[in-house]
């Protein structure tokens, strides 16, 4: 039987309740065997996180903790790390030559994904598997995750912290009491 995996990359700036939901619906509707999330370092497509890497990883640590088909790859905070989803998926799949890979995106993502590098490769790769938002419409050649909307953003998550309110409803309690013991986000 094939191993099933699951990519998910992003800034994780910070891990918040939306980025577990889809990893948790994903496991489920892909009947995924584990799921990689993979912190983004330099990112060209997006100003850069602004939560050092090691934070970051912490609270990703903090997030999944208990999940044993959770699983953390810190390839892309690498000095050389390239930053192209193409790179990382084809070092994985060259890791994992036996593994069936699916990368987890959002529909505001896979709207721009001929901005991408090495899309047409990308999707040669592996699978693309795109969680559906409100309003967002997807060609029917895309594997669809339906679920319920999840009105959660880091930025809105950084943006509230700053101004003192409350996030509890939006995080992990784990890894809100690591924002406040660090002072991240103020």
């Amino acid at each position: 039987m094939t191993l099933r995996v699951g990519i998910l990359g992003g800034t994780f700036d910070p891990v918040h309740d939306a980025h577990l939901a889809i990893a948790r619906l994903a496991l489920e509707q892909l009947e995924l065997d584990q799921i990689l999330w993979i912190p983004t370092g330099r990112p060209g497509y997006r100003e850069p996180a602004v939560a050092p890497a090691a934070h970051r990883v912490a609270m990703l640590r903090l997030a999944l903790a208990g999940e044993a088909r959770y699983a953390i790859d810190e390839r892309e905070l690498g000095a050389n790390a390239s930053g192209f989803s193409y790179d990382t998926i084809k070092s994985l799949r060259e890791e994992r030559p036996g593994a069936g890979f699916f990368l987890l995106m959002g529909a505001d993502q896979y709207a721009k994904r001929a901005e991408w590098h090495r899309w047409a490769d990308i999707e040669k790769l592996c699978q693309v598997a795109v969680v559906a938002r409100p309003g967002s419409r997807l060609e029917a050649s895309a594997r669809t995750l339906r679920m319920a909307p999840l009105p959660i953003s880091a930025s809105e998550i950084r943006t509230r912290l700053g101004h003192g309110e409350d996030v509890t409803a939006l995080l992990p309690a784990p890894v809100l009491d690591y924002i406040r013991r660090h002072g991240l986000y103020r």
